[in-house]
Formats: C-alpha cells, sequence, structure tokens
C-alpha cells in the first residue's frame, strides 16, 4: 500500500561554529560528505522515506543552499525556503518554516536536524505517531554518555515522562536524536516571531501538559557531525556502507576517488576517504580515513590520517597530519608534522620546517 505523501522541516539555520575554519566559507550542511554536500544525504534518504515536501529553514549563507538544491527535483521532492534574519532558536525556527508547509492540523510533519546522519526507520516512527495519536514523536538513541545530550526517559509504554536537557547525572542513556514528528496544530501553537527551543520550552510543556509524547527508540546508525572528528567518521561511514545512503555517487569501500580526481600508482587511500573533484594525490602519499575537498594536492610521502584537507589546500611531500582540519588553499609544507585537533586557517602557509605542531602544546 502507497505511503501518504510528508511535509518536512529542516533545520539548517546554525553557524557551524565547531566546525570552524571550513565553516567561515559555507554552512555545515554543505560541506562535502562523501562526495556531495552533507544535506544531499538527508534529502535522499527523506525522498526515500515518502517525503515530498521539505522547508529548508534558512539563516547563514541562505543563499547557497537554493544555489545548491533548488526546486528539488534532483531529488525527487518539493523544496522550499524560509528565511531568518536572527537565529529563532529551535522551536522558532520550526514556527517559522510552518508557513510555507501545506498539511492539515491533524497531519503529522517531519522535523529534522541538519547535522544529524541517521539510518533509522522514519517511516516506523511516522507509524507509531499515528497509531498513538501523539502531539509529538521523538527518536531516542541510546548512548554511552548521555549527560552530553539531551537525556529523554519513556515509560513502559514509550511514552515520554520528561526532557532533561544535558543534565550531568542522567538517569537513561537515551538521548534526543534530533529528529522529531509533530501533529501540525502543535507546531501551530508555538509562538511566533521570538526565540523558542522546543528541548526547553516546548517538550517539557506538552509533557507537563499531558499531551502525548513519545519516544520511538531505535538503535540504529546515528551521529552528530558537529565536531570536525565526528565529521570525518560520518563522511568516512557512508563511503565504507556502514550508513547507507541514497546519494552515494559510488560504490562503498576502502575509498571514493570523485570525478576527475587522480591518485597516482603507489599511492595508499582507504580507510572511507573521499578525494574530491581535481584533487591531486601523489605517488608514495598515505591518506587514511580523510575528507579531501576538491582541488586539493598531497604530495609525495605525505601521510594524512583521520584529517580534513580543505578546497584548494596543499599538503607537500614529507609533510603529515594527523587528526587535524586544513583550511581552504592552506600550504602544509615539508617536514611539518600537525596532530591533535590543530586547525590551519584558510590561506595560512607553513613553510618547510622540522617542528611538530600540536593543540595539546
Amino acid at each position: 500500500m502507497p505511503r501518504e505523501p510528508l511535509e518536512a522541516i529542516l533545520l539548517v539555520g546554525g553557524k557551524g561554529t565547531r566546525l570552524r575554519p571550513l565553516t567561515l566559507s559555507a554552512p555545515k550542511p554543505l560541506l562535502p560528505t562523501a562526495g556531495v554536500p552533507f544535506l544531499a544525504h538527508q534529502l535522499a534518504r527523506a525522498a526515500e522515506s515518502g517525503i515530498t515536501h521539505v522547508v529548508l529553514a534558512t539563516s547563514y549563507r541562505a543563499e547557497m543552499f537554493r544555489e545548491a538544491f533548488g526546486d528539488g527535483a534532483q531529488f525527487g521532492l518539493l523544496i522550499d525556503y524560509v528565511y531568518e534574519s536572527e537565529p529563532l532558536g529551535t522551536g522558532g525556527g520550526i514556527r517559522n518554516a510552518a508557513q510555507l508547509l501545506r498539511s492539515g492540523p491533524d497531519d503529522p510533519v517531519i522535523v529534522l536536524n541538519g547535522d544529524v546522519l541517521s539510518g533509522h526507520d522514519l517511516p516506523a516512527q511516522v507509524d507509531l505517531h499515528r497509531k498513538k495519536d501523539a502531539a509529538a514523536t521523538l527518536h531516542l538513541v541510546g548512548v554511552e554518555d548521555p549527560s552530553r545530550y539531551g537525556c529523554v526517559p519513556t515509560d513502559t509504554a514509550g511514552r515520554v515522562t520528561a526532557f532533561l536537557e544535558k543534565t550531568p547525572n542522567p538517569v537513561t542513556n537515551q538521548i534526543n536524536a534530533g529528529c522529531y514528528v509533530f501533529r501540525k496544530s502543535v507546531i501551530d501553537q508555538i509562538p511566533a516571531g521570538r526565540v523558542v527551543s522546543v528541548e526547553r520550552e516546548t517538550f517539557p510543556g506538552l509533557i507537563a501538559d499531558n499531551a502525548v509524547v513519545m519516544g520511538y527508540a531505535e538503535d540504529s546508525y546515528w551521529l552528530d557531525v558537529g565536531t570536525p572528528e565526528a565529521f570525518v567518521r560520518g563522511s568516512c561511514d557512508v563511503v565504507l556502507g556502514a550508513l547507507s545512503s541514497p546519494a552515494l555517487t559510488g560504490p562503498c569501500g576502502e575509498s571514493l576517488i570523485i570525478g576527475d580526481a587522480t591518485v597516482a600508482p603507489g599511492a595508499e587511500v582507504r580507510g572511507g576517504t573521499t578525494v574530491g573533484r581535481g584533487s591531486v594525490v601523489e605517488a608514495g602519499a598515505i591518506v587514511e580515513g580523510s575528507v579531501i575537498f576538491d582541488g586539493a594536492t598531497i604530495g609525495a610521502g605525505a601521510v594524512v590520517r583521520q584529517s580534513i584537507v580543505g578546497k584548494g589546500a596543499t599538503i607537500a611531500g614529507g609533510a603529515s597530519v594527523d587528526g587535524v582540519v586544513i583550511g581552504d588553499e592552506a600550504y602544509v609544507g615539508p617536514g611539518n608534522e600537525l596532530s591533535n585537533g590543530l586547525r590551519l586557517w584558510p590561506r595560512t602557509r607553513l613553510e618547510a620546517t622540522s617542528v611538530r605542531f600540536s593543540s595539546d602544546a
């Protein structure tokens, strides 16, 4: 039986400060991830799940989203765009985007966070929401350290009993995974034109009013890609096939070489690495578990591990980077060894040296 068409709001207004300097020139959801903009993976999965209309709630570098995705036809979607001149928070952003929805008051509306990779069964979440006639249904996942996230306890029937945002003493390892299904009328009740947090205001308010707020618990692949380490991991996981994505442009494997990128004989590219268009990996180089943006050069004998190399950047032969972010058009000369989360700003030049650089230094 065919699914009913669904609408979704995708929250993409954040500045991505944890991913600087990469987000100085582009919003986080547009950074290349396994060969395509990060958001392409979410849009492709949304279409696969029966969503037909998506409203992108934009703010930072808003014009770049329309340039990247247009009307959404490439995904089989209709995409509309709404702009926040001043950030309105999660709830305010949802309320602002709802002006472009076409759903009736009792219809389900999906809300997706623009920096999450998830393999969970979205149609099953929607089905639970409908079955329970819920005001809202939250995707929940179990994590090892729930104190870093919103902690969400549920009763034996799966009904959410509290929403404890980043509590130091979590009562459960279930956390808010950033995908919600709302009854449209509930979104319409969120105050318009001001900052509202669904985590601190909307969900606790619904629970206090004894509204039905359900938890859809599923521990399939899930990752918040807000940090450089997680961003690299997410991209590599898609290439390796740990998360299936309809937007992946090639077969799963140890590497994804995009377009006219070249990898010289004798170079090793592995661990889910993506090498972007126009990039060059020279002979003897080792690139492992990394994301190489378009037009970058990895010199002969260079070593790149668990790192992001920005657009047009150069890692010269004999240099080594491990767990670092190299900004666009930066240059790392021979002999440099960069590690431990160091970030090199765009167009910075580190000439030939024998000094080691580390963020721990």
